[in-house]
């Protein structure tokens, strides 16, 4: 029997969020298989987030209590430097042995610019790609992305199951229009973000005052 995949969302989650949760979940059915959430330690690409690791940490915990499906991978959160999605598919694959399927899950909009990523062709090595559509993203990926998956879509997310990695496919999720940035904006206004995260993570951010929450 093949083993089952291991799928990897990264992330900052600052902080995590119902368009976060909702995607990792429909992308765990979709596969057929767990999925982490994979909170960055250090993001070459982007601000260090507002909150820190361990506030981050503690908000994911929250937010997943109860789940079996979605869990939580915390290894770039200790790690010193900046954090390259190469260098955590490597590990992981490492510890997963070379047969069992890996699958990063990248949005849309992030798809389209993977050719700026740290050793970003090395990706397909040790993982597959499995890219999330999401709301008001409608970016086209660029010619050299275009041209190194043009031979490796799979029909299904399924399909992905039948060798560890160098595979992409489209995974259709909830189109949620959440953004952790709309959701800083809002505590940081004095305006409530209910509804766009879970309740336990919004008593969270309010006792630790977090993103200057004044509601």
């Amino acid at each position: 029997m093949k083993p089952m995949p291991l799928a990897v969302l990264g992330g900052s989650f600052d902080p995590v969020h119902n368009g976060h949760l909702r995607m990792a979940m429909e992308a765990a059915l979709a596969l057929d298989a767990p999925v982490a959430l994979l909170p960055s330690g250090t993001p070459p690409h982007r601000n260090a987030p507002a909150a820190s690791p361990g506030q981050r940490l503690a908000m994911i915990e929250l937010a997943l209590a109860g789940q079996v499906r979605v869990t939580i991978d915390p290894r770039e959160l200790s790690r010193a430097g900046p954090n390259y999605t190469v260098d955590t598919l490597r590990e992981l694959r490492a510890e997963i042995g070379p047969e069992r399927p890996l699958v990063l899950l990248i949005g849309s909009d992030q798809f389209a610019l993977l050719d700026t990523w740290h050793r970003w062709q090395s990706i397909f090595e040790y993982a597959h790609v499995g890219v999330l559509r999401r709301a008001g993203a409608t970016a086209t990926p660029s010619a050299s992305v275009t041209e190194h998956v043009s031979t490796r879509w799979a029909a299904t997310a399924l399909d992905l199951a039948a060798r560890p990695a160098g595979c992409t496919v489209h995974i259709h999720t909830t189109l949620l229009d959440i953004s952790a940035s709309r959701i800083r904006n809002d505590l940081a206004a004095g305006r409530s973000p209910r509804w766009l995260l879970p309740e336990p993570v919004l008593d969270y951010i309010r006792e630790h005052r977090l993103y200057a929450s004044g509601f």
